[in-house]
């Protein structure tokens, strides 16, 4: 299936690069057209002198941008020119709503949308191990599973248009908790003046195993902050998942402290840094 990708941030590119050694990557677009250009250097793909000319051109576009406003745009130029049966994936983490916008303006041209954001980080984005919340017509993820292959070792179709957003929401209030139970967790530690990398070894071996530890715990301890899920987008999340909340009468009071420390972490410029530069605050609390 010929595919193309709009959107070449880190996990963008990434997914591009393994639907190329699949053989499946076609054309590319990207806002910033010296990314686009870095990557057809590398892959020989065309880039796409526009939004529209990479819809019309391809059978599976796939869309890895941030916020909900520029999924929408992108939603509708791919509309202009999209043909019958295209099927367009959306990898972003936004709204429910914003997903069931753009199934509605994708099916007024008879093309087939799926909500299907991802998991597992630059990391899993680089290796092509990612998991894939899935939203949509199952029977228009049969016909994409081939290529989506490539990007995510694990495809789950989760329901209707919608529901793999708010799987996505699900994931993101988990990883907040967890980041916030590991850097409480390693920052407690150090003030006891404990040998850590001992502590992680085998703390990482028992039941409170887990992926963040895993990948971020030295790093932390190391004071190294800047490869991973950008601080920010996990900020723009969040916002999604409390707003979510509020409308289903729930309240979610540890999501609401993270938004207020990552906030604080943005003021200070930390914005861009991965999420366990929460560290940073506990660090800091614990020293203080």
């Amino acid at each position: 299936m010929k595919a193309g990708i709009i959107g070449l941030g880190s996990m963008g590119a990434a997914m591009a690069l393994n639907l190329n050694r699949a053989g499946n990557l076609h054309m590319v677009w990207n806002r910033t057209r010296s990314r686009a250009e870095r990557l057809a250097a590398e892959t020989g793909v065309g880039i796409a002198a526009s939004i529209e000319d990479l819809a019309a051109a391809c059978e599976l576009i796939l869309i890895c941008i941030s916020a909900d406003p520029d999924v929408l745009e992108v939603t509708a130029r791919i509309a202009g020119t999209v043909g019958a049966g295209t099927i367009v994936v959306d990898t972003s983490t936004v709204s429910s709503t914003t997903a069931r916008k753009a199934a509605s303006i994708l099916g007024s041209r008879q093309a087939c949308f799926l909500d299907a954001p991802v998991t597992g980080g630059v990391e899993g984005a680089s290796a092509g191990t990612l998991a894939m919340m899935v939203g949509g017509d199952e029977s228009v993820l049969e016909r994409a599973l081939e290529t989506l292959s490539a990007v995510a070792a694990r495809i789950i179709h989760v329901g209707p248009v919608g529901c793999g957003q708010a799987c996505k929401a699900v994931n993101q209030i988990m990883v907040a908790g967890i980041n916030q139970a590991v850097t409480d967790a390693l920052a407690f530690g150090v003030a006891l003046e404990l040998d850590m990398e001992r502590v992680i070894e085998v703390v990482a071996n028992g039941a409170a195993a887990n992926w963040f530890l895993d990948h971020r715990g030295k790093t932390m301890l190391a004071g190294e902050y800047a490869r991973g899920f950008k601080l920010r987008l996990h900020h723009k999340d969040l916002l999604i998942c409390t707003d979510t909340a509020a409308n289903h009468g729930l309240s979610l009071p540890i999501i609401e402290m993270t938004i207020q420390q990552y906030r604080r972490l943005m003021d200070e410029g930390y914005g861009d840094e991965d999420i366990s530069a929460l560290y940073r605050l506990k660090k800091k609390s614990g020293e203080e």
